[in-house]
């Protein structure tokens, strides 16, 4: 994985050494007194042309002198703390005999008519290497780690600062969260303490403390980069099938190699696990993320038992909250979240709760958004009774809910044809539409156009949508929609299978 990423690194350090040798500042002997008096510079005895050197720059002291000494002491105390961890993973791929047709059902056929008369295709094995950073969190061996650094390792090789070596095993992991904890062989480590990541606040100093290309270097002391907490709660995709919510943003240099390693504060404790950088070009471009403590925190204990991680569910897809959505629930304010669907048999439907109540108090803490929620109701035991404070129908209602743990096939933000209604055409749910726009509630009218301009448009509607009510009024079919759009003098409140959206009445 990396001897190309080695080669090419050295040659870019290589480059830069050569440029730095020959810039210099050199002036002709004639005129040395002259132009350097009072400069400062001093003139380096010698023949040719006099050398100049740029004057020492002053000593560091007071403030600067402090932080300088903080992050010198954060570097001390962190870094014999954080490995670098080799992974080795093996594939197999079926070989092909005989070139195929591109892809599709012909080489599928192609496939099946060979191993009729050939038998099965032997398989080759491929050995791919990567590698990643840890922080150790108990001095018997057990570190922390990202997931996706060591989820399909056949082998595990961690590396001390000072050079010791040793094969580890995975003892829990949890793609949801993106950590796993591995452990080795040995004995009063020296560990890093965990922080609290929910006193985090933007702007504060952070540290990324990791390994990254360190067979590059040739060096298992890991690398410190500085910089500031740039943002809170970051939700990001990363592929297809990863992603990650209520993440911490840095500015402060993570580079492949650096998941899984710590950034911690400037008391040298562990805010947050280095996951994840947003890159065009593969390095660092000044955006790195990493999962905060206090999510590490609350399952490190089921990680080291190798016990599954289970995480608080409700039942509900919500939304937050709009001006106009505001505005129709009678809010006084965008504080809370709107409940686009209650899931059937799920919790909240056991609980009472109905599609368009609007949360607005949790345990009787303040519900502000989207990830808050999520990331709350996460963290709950799996079993605990809850209690939500609900608007409903502009009215305040209380109702306890029971946990329940979250599925893990969970669905993504989930005929006859009408008549355009303010730049909205609909048409029958059919098998072939459902297909194609990959509708998973079959429930409703599905939208087939959009009006560039229109108010459906600005609305935010788009092609492929399921619309399921309209002001409150069920829709199940063309009819059902055409009369409740008929009925609708104003602004229409639309629900989709995204959730909810204001359609205005055009203006004249």
């Amino acid at each position: 994985m990396g001897r190309r990423h080695s080669q090419w690194r050295w040659g870019w350090l290589a480059i830069a050494g050569l440029a730095a040798a020959g810039v210099g500042v050199s002036i002709r002997n004639v005129q040395a007194d002259r132009e350097t008096a009072g400069t400062g510079y001093k003139l380096v005895p010698g023949t040719g042309p006099a050398a100049v050197q740029p004057p020492l720059a002053p000593p560091v002291s007071g403030a600067a002198a402090e932080l300088q000494q903080a992050f010198m002491d954060v570097a001390r105390r962190v870094g014999p703390a954080v490995v670098s961890i080799a992974v080795q993973h093996t594939e197999r791929v079926q070989f092909r005999r005989f070139g195929g047709f591109g892809g599709g059902p012909e080489d599928e056929l192609f496939d099946r008519f060979f191993s009729d008369f050939f038998g099965d295709m032997p398989q080759r094995e491929f050995k791919s290497q990567g590698l990643g950073s840890g922080v150790i969190i108990d001095e018997e061996g057990y570190i922390l780690t990202n997931e996706h650094v060591v989820g399909e390792a056949d082998k595990l090789v961690v590396t001390l600062p000072d050079g010791r070596e040793f094969k580890a095993e995975v003892k829990g992991s949890d793609p949801t969260s993106d950590l796993a904890v591995i452990k080795i062989d040995a004995k009063h480590l020296p560990v890093a303490e965990l922080g609290d990541s929910d006193t985090v606040q933007i702007g504060q100093w952070a540290i990324a403390v990791g390994n990254p290309f360190g067979f590059a270097v040739g060096s298992s002391e890991p690398t410190v980069t500085v910089g500031v907490i740039s943002a809170l709660n970051r939700s990001i995709q990363a592929g297809r099938d990863r992603t990650y919510t209520s993440l911490l943003q840095t500015d402060a240099a993570i580079n492949p190699g650096n998941s899984g390693g710590p950034l911690v504060d400037l008391s040298g404790k562990v805010i947050g696990i280095n996951v994840a950088i947003f890159s065009t070009s593969g390095g660092y471009q000044g955006i790195g993320f990493a999962v905060p403590s206090n999510t590490a925190r609350a399952i490190i204990g089921d990680l080291i038992k190798g016990k599954k991680v289970l995480y608080g569910w409700l039942g509900i897809n919500v939304q937050d909250i709009t001006d106009d959505l505001a505005h129709y629930f009678g809010l006084e304010d965008r504080h809370g979240v709107v409940i686009a669907r209650v899931v059937p048999a799920g919790p909240a439907e056991k609980a009472g709760i109905k599609d368009g109540d609007v949360i607005r108090q949790y345990q009787g803490q303040p519900v502000r958004h989207v990830r808050e929620l999520l990331a709350v109701v996460a963290r709950t035991k799996v079993g605990t009774k809850v209690t939500l404070d609900l608007i409903r129908e502009k009215k305040p209602v209380t109702v306890t809910v029971e946990v329940a743990e979250r599925p893990s096939d969970l669905a993504g933000p989930a005929g006859r044809a009408s008549t355009a209604w303010r730049g909205l055409e609909v048409s029958a749910m059919t098998d072939e539409l459902a297909h194609r726009f990959r509708v998973t509630e079959r429930r409703g009218v599905v939208v087939t156009n959009v009006e560039p301009g229109s108010p459906a448009d600005e609305a935010g509607l788009r092609i492929g949508d399921v619309i399921n009510e309209i002001n409150r009024r069920p829709v199940a079919t063309v009819d059902d929609y055409e009369k409740a759009t008929a009925s609708v003098p104003r602004d229409g409140l639309i629900r989709t299978q995204r959730g909810y959206a204001i359609i205005k009445a055009p203006q004249d």
